[in-house]
């Protein structure tokens, strides 16, 4: 018999497992204003119908706040989930001990599974399988939530894996894990049995960080802002947290972020020690070694840091630290760029024969793998100026053709002197070819003349300095100059490299399209004829953006919107947010969802990217991007709108591209002639002849017909804002023309209703003008044209074209009915539609947490008070609680009922 103190004893422990097993079952608490992202939803297409699903990351990703926001996505859907917490101590008897007890708590039923815990089987597997037996006769859809898992022992892991392996249907398992998936279940994961989420899926994207910074200070908070707060954290979830804490703690968040962009105080500081935490002093030098690159794989990695395990190393690194990210092709990984910036310091202080053979050993695997620009980079810094410029000379077109690294060229072309360069006809022409494309063209002229000086040039190189040339004057806006260039090698140009003749596909393309020709456009990208081997990816990029262009040009925004949107994915990924390419595939696609009603999707596709592109985007997507955002932020202020439109003034003077001038005037004439500031609109308008006046003898034909729509657009404007209505008729009417001429679709269908307008407000019919206008603008998905270009014009529309269809079929008018009361809004939802209680305990359950006595319960349910007292009874037991207060904490608690 035992004596008291024994009983105490036993007691006393039976009590700390019991407490230990319910603190392994409570799930994390969720910050309030966590971002929900959408395609990491459970029920999102990816992991709707997957049993199983790996969630593995280092530290500081949200692992268990993700799966503590499935969890709260598996409540709302009526499942019971049993969260577990792993733990070292949890051997397989103690991790069935937990799997019953948990079961139990959460489908409340305090019952389930007692024969296991009183006698346990020897054979854990036999327990786990009746465990699983049970769970299966329950009928419950239930999910197991496992945090922690890499801390089970290895047979606990074991019974996991069994577990995994034998889910009945009705059981789902999300397991969280701070290393990889075991080997031994690597075949659900090829089966389709188990999704895996890595670190790179938990990163947030650009777009994430947006919502999550808006969310928390408010919709009004600047994009671009929030753009390089994300490229400062890399998309590191804690990374972005901490920042966006010390931006919460100070009255100006923006001005706190700005503080935090422009010096390294103790914010970086601590980041950077966070992911250099648990680093210890061999993977700290290997890393340091490591920081020379921008990118590497594990083979890399062992010969510039000298460690033959460096794969394994690296595994484990990324295992326990953030500090690694996942490239965007194959095995390449690179550093945290804060991490990459610290590291580098260290890196500056070894010595300079350590610092040279780290980059001679970078340096000569990087060639020896054909990665000749990276080569280059790492010989240069190792002091082997010749062996660079013999790389640089050959990777050089690579460099520029298939990444567009045009910066890469041009420091090139700075750091070497002009006796090797003259030396160099290739390294002339690609430094041509860069200074061609922005706003460097007297410096490609040069080169180019210095190129075609030469007495050792062919055909083909005299066509590739035409195409340098006519590159350059697109990116000038002098349409005409093009077209006298690429003309004379429109047909069969002496071309024989695949990248020359893609160009030159690209080129035709662009010269139907100024020839008011997009579908012809569009017909000669398609036909581009292949050279002697397969065209770089950034050429065919441009193929794309020149097809994207061409339907923004005839206002198919539909049509482009379906082009660009994957080409901009795309073209982030593998050149880089702020490459000038990818700003210029941003403006067209931002242009195309603002013209079907999407301002804030156009809005965030343009965040961060303005500067690159009016440095050296082409004229159309500078025009583009400035008329775009302008028009979005109109719609908040007035005033920031028109600065915008300066600001596009202002890059048209620096550029000496006066078109974007005479546009920018115009958008400024539109946003006052909204308001009939008819002065103000007079006084632009003579801004616009002076202007044109001074361009009248240098310009060709193709550049006055691209201007004059707008000058014409910009005189009816005026008109309207004096309310003459009969003189704007003329100038719609030409401009209307023009824009029909060269096929410039959108502003066809404004002129067009404009045409209607003034017709109608001068008194004269001109229904069938806006009901064509009206057809249109649908065809072609333009949802806001009339409403953007005029109010007035945006209010009658309808109402005008409604005659010329009453005309046709006239029809009666409907009676006037009542207005029917609107149906009062339904209660919100405050009950999980959970399993574990019965429909009738469910609404009982809610009306106590209404405080209401038993009697009005009943009167509500119109059930007799006995019958309460009974469902009250069975929701104490199932939810283990003695008061009617606790039955509503525990049903908060468990995720039954929403929080108060």
């Amino acid at each position: 018999m035992p004596t008291k103190e024994l009983v105490a004893v036993e007691d006393a422990s039976g009590q700390a497992a019991e407490a230990g097993l319910l603190l392994k079952a409570m799930a994390p608490r969720i910050q309030r204003d966590v971002l929900t992202r959408p395609r990491l939803l459970l029920a999102s297409g990816r992991f709707r119908d997957v049993p199983a699903i790996f969630v593995q990351a280092p530290a500081g990703y949200g692992k268990s706040s993700l799966l503590a926001q499935w969890r709260r996505e598996c409540l709302g859907t009526g499942a019971i989930v049993l969260w577990l917490t792993a733990n070292p101590t949890d051997d397989p008897r103690e991790l069935l001990r937990s799997l019953v007890a948990g079961f139990g708590a959460a489908a409340c039923r305090p019952s389930f599974g007692q024969s296991l815990l009183a006698a346990p089987p020897p054979d854990p597997v036999e327990g786990l399988t009746e465990w699983l037996a049970e769970v299966a006769r329950s009928a419950l859809d239930t999910v197991l939530v496992l945090d922690d898992a890499e801390r089970l022992p290895r047979e606990s892991f074991e019974g996991l894996a069994y577990v995994l392996r034998n889910l009945p249907p009705n059981l789902r398992a999300v397991i969280g894990t701070r290393g990889q998936v075991p080997a031994g279940l690597g075949d659900l994961v090829a089966y389709g049995q188990c999704a895996t989420i890595g670190a790179a899926d938990l990163r947030f994207d650009v777009d994430e960080t947006i919502a999550l910074v808006r969310q928390r200070f408010g919709a009004d908070f600047d994009p671009g802002l929030a753009v390089r707060l994300h490229e400062m954290a890399d998309g590191w979830p804690l990374g972005i947290q901490l920042v966006l804490a010390v931006m919460a703690a100070d009255r100006q968040p923006q001005a706190a972020a700005e503080a935090l962009l422009r010096q390294s105080g103790h914010l970086r500081e601590r980041l950077v020690g966070i992911l250099l935490a648990n680093l210890d002093p061999v993977d700290l030098t290997f890393l340091t070694r490591l920081s020379v690159l921008e990118d590497f794989t594990p083979a890399l990695a062992a010969v510039v840091g000298e460690a033959p395990d460096a794969a394994e190393r690296l595994n484990r690194i990324a295992a326990t630290t953030p500090v690694l990210v996942a490239g965007e092709h194959g095995e390449w990984l690179r550093l945290h760029a804060l991490a990459r910036d610290a590291l580098r310091e260290r890196f500056a202080d070894l010595s300079a024969d350590d610092r040279a053979a780290v980059h001679v050993r970078a340096a000569q695997w990087l060639s020896d793998h054909d990665m000749l620009a990276a080569a280059a980079q790492q010989a240069l810094a190792a002091g082997r100026r010749d062996w660079a410029c013999d790389l640089a000379e050959r990777s050089l077109y690579d460099s520029l053709m298939t990444r567009g690294r045009v910066e890469d060229v041009q420091h090139w072309f700075k750091i070497i002197p002009h006796a090797e360069t003259d030396a160099r006809p290739r390294l002339l022409l690609a430094a041509a070819w860069s200074f061609a494309i922005g706003e460097r063209h007297e410096e490609a002229e040069r080169l180019v003349a210095q190129v075609l000086a030469r007495n050792d040039i062919d055909d083909q190189v005299r066509c590739e300095c035409a195409l340098v040339r006519a590159g350059a004057a697109a990116f000038a806006d002098d349409p005409d100059l093009f077209a006298a260039l690429h003309d004379p090698w429109a047909v069969d140009p002496p071309l024989t490299d695949s990248w020359l003749l893609k160009i030159h596909a690209n080129r035709s393309a662009y010269r139907a399209l100024i020839g008011g020709e997009p579908a012809m456009a569009r017909l000669r990208q398609q036909r581009a004829p292949v050279g002697n081997g397969e065209a770089p990816g950034y050429l065919t990029r441009w193929g794309e953006f020149m097809i994207g262009l061409s339907y923004l040009w005839e206002g198919q925004v539909l049509l482009a919107e379906r082009i660009l949107q994957p080409a901009l994915l795309q073209a982030d990924a593998d050149f880089g947010r702020r490459n000038r390419f990818s700003c210029m595939l941003a403006a067209l696609l931002a242009a195309a969802l603002w013209a079907r009603g999407q301002s804030r999707e156009a809005e965030l596709v343009l965040a961060n990217r303005l500067d690159v592109l009016e440095r050296s985007g082409l004229p159309e997507a500078v025009l583009l991007a400035f008329r775009t955002l302008a028009l979005v932020v109109a719609e908040r202020s007035e005033a920031q709108g028109l600065d915008m439109l300066e600001a596009l003034y202002a890059v048209g003077e620096h550029r000496a591209l006066p078109r974007l001038r005479v546009v920018a005037l115009t958008e400024q004439v539109m946003l006052h002639a909204r308001h009939y500031r008819a002065e103000t609109c007079r006084n632009l308008l003579a801004r616009i002849d002076e202007l044109l006046a001074a361009e009248n003898v240098s310009r060709g034909p193709l550049w006055w017909t691209g201007v004059t729509v707008y000058r014409e657009m910009a005189e009816g404007y005026v008109a309207i804002a004096a309310r003459d209505w009969k003189a704007a008729r003329a100038p719609f009417e030409r401009a209307n023309a023009t824009a029909r001429a060269v096929k410039r679709q959108r502003l066809y269908i404004e002129t067009l209703g404009f045409r209607a307008l003034v017709l109608h407000l001068s008194g004269e019919d001109g229904s069938g003008l806006a009901q064509e206008a009206l057809e249109l603008a649908r065809v072609y998905g333009l949802m806001r044209a009339f409403e953007a270009a005029h109010p007035l014009l945006g209010e009658r529309i309808e109402r005008i074209a409604a005659r010329a269809q009453d005309a046709v079929q006239p029809s009666p008018k409907p009676a006037r009915a009542s207005a029917a009361p609107a149906p009062a809004p339904a209660d919100a939802d405050l009950i999980a539609r959970s399993t574990a209680l019965t429909p009738k305990e469910r609404e009982v359950l809610e009306l106590l947490a209404r405080n209401l006595s038993n009697k009005e319960i009943g009167l509500t349910m119109n059930i007799h008070e006995d019958t309460v007292k009974w469902h009250v009874k069975n929701l104490f037991a199932k939810l283990s609680a003695g008061t009617r207060k606790q039955v509503v904490s525990r049903a908060r608690l468990m995720g039954i009922l929403a929080a108060a």
